[in-house]
């Protein structure tokens, strides 16, 4: 099977790219003063982390859009406008897509619709409406599906991505949107991605860091709680050899008695899977993401 694969990767690749790649025609330059409207003078940040701010955009015909702020200073004109048009060419149901650009006194990057705003706060506002379960499990799904586009048909490839219920946004479907991606050679929190389309280099330290984050966002889906700021705690709990004896204690309380028992549990595995991988991943992304999408099919 495995050599069957390989046979069949290029061929794949290929129509995978022709499928889901495309031109940039369709990214336009905006107004920097609407951008400034829009985000009520940058004032609504959705995160921030060093390559800059993401902030939440109403535009006067009321559609909600991210708009991410590019802080590397190093980076010139031309290369932003590089990363403006590579960023164009990426397609996938579970990538926010790029819609526009703005330069002003801020390098900006609009991309589409987020009309739910972010994972976190779904998680964490008590204003919120609750998220279900199998919009749960259907997140975890698709940002694994999301990564494995990334790592292996992306054209071109990916050299940043990173993972945190903060960055992961949900449409109008409350469909996952993974917003914090880069395309050219960066610094900073982003995990460096292998530039080869073959599963084996999905293995490595970089992929390792992928992996956990995947890994505890699952976590944060299924108990509500947050692992961001340095918290530790729900790292450590999945890491104990007696998790399992305090799951109920640990599932989010909106959740109620609305799950799945053998979902969750298949679900908790394969985030242990994830975390306790650490450095050394013993699996990649892409088989993560066919466990993911067995957890759902165990009680079809």
């Amino acid at each position: 099977m495995h050599r069957l694969i390989q046979k069949m990767r290029p061929y794949l690749l290929a129509w995978l790219r022709r499928s889901r790649s495309g031109p940039a025609s369709l990214v336009r330059r905006l107004s920097y003063k609407d951008m400034k409207r829009a985000t009520d003078g940058f004032r609504r940040i959705i995160y921030s982390n060093t390559h800059g701010a993401a902030y939440r955009a109403r535009f006067q015909d009321g559609e909600v859009a991210l708009v991410k702020e590019v802080k590397d200073l190093n980076q010139g004109k031309d290369k932003f406008f590089k990363e403006v048009q590579l960023l164009g060419q990426l397609h996938h149901r579970h990538l926010l897509a790029l819609k526009g650009f703005s330069i002003g006194c801020k390098r900006l990057l609009v991309f589409d619709n987020i009309e739910n705003g972010s994972l976190k706060e779904h998680l964490n506002d008590p204003l919120k409406t609750p998220l279900n379960w199998n919009t749960r499990l259907q997140i975890a799904i698709g940002v694994a599906a999301a990564l494995e586009y990334l790592l292996l048909f992306s054209n071109p490839p990916i050299y940043h991505v990173s993972i945190s219920a903060s960055n992961v946004m949900l449409d109008e479907n409350y469909t996952a949107k993974i917003s914090d991606v880069g395309l050219l050679n960066s610094v900073g929190d982003y995990v460096t991605m292998p530039h080869s389309s073959n599963s084996e280099d999905c293995m490595d330290h970089a992929c390792g860091n992928l992996t956990f984050q995947l890994g505890v966002l699952i976590l944060e889906l299924i108990t509500g709680q947050s692992s961001e700021k340095g918290s530790t705690d729900l790292i450590q709990w999945i890491q104990e050899s007696r998790f399992r004896s305090s799951i109920q204690k640990m599932i989010d309380p909106d959740l109620g008695n609305n799950y799945d028992s053998r979902e969750l549990k298949n679900l908790l595995a394969v985030a242990r899977l994830c975390i306790k991988s650490g450095d050394k991943p013993k699996f990649s992304i892409p088989q993560i993401f066919r466990y993911l999408q067995k957890v759902e099919n165990t009680c079809e």
